[in-house]
């Protein structure tokens, strides 16, 4: 009669009778070990489905202050920046491609905002830190898409600058509606393939392990401290990219004041002089504003940690913020705009 072979793994009393007990106990041991291990690795290899957000570091004691303050900044933001998108939408005067582009600026700054506000307040709010995947896949594709959009943006306006006092009589010839549309344009399609690379890149990763992210919202660098793989290629990419960007347009921007500077010393009458200084004084400060903070904190390694949550802060919940009041402050034009739209005085023809 044929014997059948028996499939399943040695059990303790189907050991070799040749071997002595003391071995057979130890080869069961063993084996009990190897499943426990195989068991431990499929917990450890779980794919992660939500991350739970820390907040921002070391203010576990001002959740009160911190949620009061950003919403304040918040609900300024969007009042702010609707009130310019109003004003220059119903103004005829305004439609210009100065306007167009300050428009644009707005919807960015509204959609920065709410990147990581909104969430953030919900979990002071509710004391609720979860975020799902696809949430923290969204923050980080939306910073990386309206940061980069704004950084393009602030070239394009200084190039409109640029034309406008270095070439005034083709400056509407130029700066006509198709090449108005093409350049906002390019610079929100740009950063929407800038930004999918990085969050494809952030995402492929496997993550496995912990799911708490050191930080107030999913950015590249928190998350991707998370994965259970080599992040070289990823942090590399994101460290180029991030700061290739940013100092390209900077470079671009400043070439473009160069230009403009020049121009200005060239105006003989001093009213001239400080009418073309006055249509640029807005977009600088913005611009300050907005390279300002990243270049200290790229040029003071020693410093990065400590002023990379506060630079974060600042771009994310304050200038926002700041750009419609630094837009209005010393613009006529839109100041009438204001006017109008409330019911009071009509802009003068």
């Amino acid at each position: 009669m044929q014997t059948l072979v028996n499939p399943k793994p040695l059990l303790f009393n189907q050991f070799p009778r040749s071997l002595p007990v003391s071995e057979s106990v130890s080869l069961c041991l063993a084996q009990r070990e190897m499943t426990n291990e195989s068991s431990v690795g499929r917990v450890n290899h779980t794919v992660v489905t939500h991350f739970i957000l820390l907040g921002i570091p070391n203010t576990s004691s001002l959740q009160t202050i911190l949620f009061i303050t950003f919403l304040a900044f918040y609900l300024c933001t969007l009042l702010g920046n609707l009130l310019i998108l109003l004003a220059i939408l119903a103004d005829p005067r305004l439609h210009t491609p100065m306007y167009f582009f300050l428009c644009n600026l707005s919807v960015l700054d509204i959609g920065f905002s709410s990147i990581s506000t909104p969430k953030f307040l919900a979990n002071l709010w509710a004391k609720n830190r979860t975020i799902s995947l696809g949430g923290c896949m969204s923050q980080v594709f939306f910073y990386h898409f309206l940061g980069s959009t704004e950084c393009l943006l602030y070239t394009v306006m200084a190039y409109d600058r640029y034309v406008a006092i270095c070439h005034p009589l083709r400056y509407l010839l130029i700066m006509n509606r198709r090449v108005c549309a093409l350049l906002a344009a390019g610079t929100w399609i740009t950063s929407s393939f800038h930004a999918t690379i990085l969050t494809s890149l952030t995402f492929t990763l496997p993550y496995c392990g912990s799911n708490v992210v050191d930080y107030f919202f999913c950015d590249i660098f928190p998350v991707v401290k998370l994965a259970c793989a080599d992040t070289y290629i990823i942090e590399t990419v994101t460290f180029t990219n991030t700061g290739m960007v940013p100092t390209t347009c900077f470079l671009l921007i400043l070439a473009s004041y160069v230009r403009i500077v020049y121009s200005v010393l060239k105006i003989n009458s001093g009213e001239g002089r400080r009418k073309a200084a006055s249509t640029c004084a807005s977009h600088l400060v913005v611009v300050t504003l907005f390279f300002g903070p990243c270049a200290l904190v790229y040029t003071q390694p020693q410093l990065s940690k400590v002023l990379v949550t506060p630079v974060q802060i600042f771009g994310n919940v304050v200038t926002p913020m700041l750009n419609p009041a630094i837009y209005t402050l010393r613009n006529k034009e839109v100041k009438a705009a204001l006017r109008k739209l409330r019911g009071g005085q009509t802009p003068a023809r």
